[in-house]
């Protein structure tokens, strides 16, 4: 014999909630890990040499748009046009171009340096250092810088970095429009590196901190937050035990909260149901046993008594058969609503004209009408063109023809439209005038066995409308009442899915 598989005990939703913020904390650490060791560096690099190429952008334009010469080598040594150079320390001082932190170096053709702007200490480009008294020396042409002016006039534009030690600077370079003159723009990269290694070091600390108290806060947030789940468990056990009266109290408009009241909902409806299956139980139990105790006391007595007497003997035997055939009638009904809404009973649409079924359903109401003195009124002039299941459609129409003549009023009309719908479909309107449905009886008209107050103590089955609603909702069709107490009913459905909208 195979034994069902155990299952593991699975973690309560506060341990879930705890480990999920605990794992969620620790990636969102390793992640800024990642961060600072792997994308801090190139990023900052990205960015500080889109600002060096700005400012090298704006010097070289301001070599371009001068209409002089801004320097001259002769036999005699290097003039400068003082103009030019003033207006670029201008530039600098009222940081129009701003160089703080940076060094500038303009060199000509000649890979010597015509000016300088220091303002980077210690710088790689000119060995500038400092000093306690304020001075301060570097020198425009050592090495570094030569080879550095000379990348830039053999390929135009200069993108490195360079670094001595621990000592890291970037270049950018750019030459002149006509190639005359070049421009180097360089900033330290140190800081970088020091910031990284800063926050690299609080990590460790920052990681425990906040798990700390991360859990300290799921495990209050998981406590808030699984007190009405606790409370609705509780409740649903109550209702499984055969408590329908549990009410859960909505204290907030959340998902939560909408829960707590779809659960009411849910007990409320299941205790209705619960009533509605002993009522059921009820009153068929009441109606089975009638047909049943006459049948048998007619039987016996056509048996023991007027077995001789063929009158009697006739009249007890209709008694008989008029009783069975209730019977039989209750019996169907009840296997009928069984079989349609368990779904043994499943419709098959085909394509036909619903107005058309409905004037060969009214056509067989014309024996009782005239016995009774009663007119079943149809009007349904246009084309109805549908797809359901036509044989499960005309039970449908029996059912409320049969309810509109249970009711009828004293005009003795009962009146049957069938209109098409625009976009396709039909529908149809049974109406009798006779005394109306309350309003508190009509939400629950179409279930099984309910019978307004006014239907107390009159014959049928009460199963009509109940085979009616499961036989719509099982082709997905819309259906209603509309009532007023005193002025009738009319009974309506339309024959478009509404499963598909």
């Amino acid at each position: 014999m195979k034994h069902p598989a155990h299952k593991r005990p699975a973690l309560a939703i506060r341990w879930q909630m705890m480990l999920f913020i605990s794992a969620l904390t620790l990636f969102t650490l390793v992640l800024m890990w990642a961060v600072i060791t792997y994308g801090l560096e190139p990023m900052y690099n990205r960015t500080l040499r889109a600002r060096l190429e700005n400012r090298c952008t704006a010097i070289t334009a301001m070599i371009d748009q001068s209409d002089e010469e801004i320097s001259q080598r002769t036999y005699t040594g290097l003039w400068l046009n003082s103009n030019f150079w003033n207006s670029v320390s201008d530039a600098f001082a009222q940081q129009r171009i701003d160089v703080d932190g940076a060094c500038v170096d303009f060199s000509d053709a000649t890979l010597h340096c015509l000016k300088a702007y220091e303002s980077l200490f210690p710088c790689l480009l000119h060995d500038s250092s400092g000093a306690f008294g304020g001075e301060f020396a570097f020198t425009p042409d050592n090495p570094v810088v030569i080879s550095l002016r000379q990348q830039l006039f053999e390929q135009g534009s200069l993108y490195k970095i360079i670094a001595t030690g621990s000592n890291r600077q970037m270049v950018v370079g750019r030459l002149s429009a006509d190639g005359s003159y070049g421009v180097l723009v360089s900033a330290n990269l140190a800081q970088i590196f020091t910031a990284a290694e800063v926050l690299r070091s609080l990590l460790l600390p920052l990681s425990l901190v906040l798990l700390v108290i991360d859990l300290l806060a799921a495990m209050l947030f998981s406590r808030w937050i699984t007190r009405p789940i606790h409370r609705l468990s509780a409740a649903a056990r109550e209702v499984a035990a055969g408590n329908y009266d549990t009410c859960i109290s909505v204290e907030h408009n959340d998902e939560i909260g909408r829960l707590a009241a779809d659960f009411n909902h849910m007990t409320a409806e299941v205790k209705r149901s619960a009533q509605l299956e002993k009522d059921i139980l009820a009153n068929v139990s009441h109606d089975l046993r009638t047909p049943l105790t006459l049948i048998k006391g007619y039987a016996e007595t056509v048996r023991d008594i007027t077995g001789d007497d063929a009158e009697k003997r006739t009249e007890q035997c209709s008694i008989i058969a008029d009783e069975a055939d209730r019977l039989s009638a209750l019996v169907n009904s009840v296997m009928e609503l069984s079989k349609v809404q368990s779904g043994a009973e499943k419709p098959e649409p085909v394509q036909f004209h619903m107005d058309e079924l409905c004037f060969e359903v009214a056509g067989r109401y014309d024996a009782l009408c005239e016995q009774n003195h009663w007119q079943l009124q149809f009007l349904g002039d246009d084309p109805c063109p549908v797809s359901a299941d036509p044989a499960m459609m005309e039970r449908v129409l029996h059912n409320l023809l049969g309810n509109a003549f249970h009711h009828i009023g004293a005009d003795g009309v009962v009146i049957l439209r069938a209109a098409p719908m625009p976009g396709g479909g039909c529908r149809v309107e049974v109406t009798d005038h006779g005394p109306g449905i309350p309003p508190d009886d009509l939400p629950y008209i179409f279930d099984r066995y309910y019978r307004a107050r006014q239907d107390s103590g009159r014959s049928g089955t009460g199963l009509g409308l109940s085979i009616t609603k499961a036989i719509l909702q099982q082709h997905g069709f819309a259906f209603g009442v509309n009532s007023a107490v005193g002025q009738g009913s009319t009974f309506w459905f339309e024959m478009r899915d509404t499963r598909t909208q």
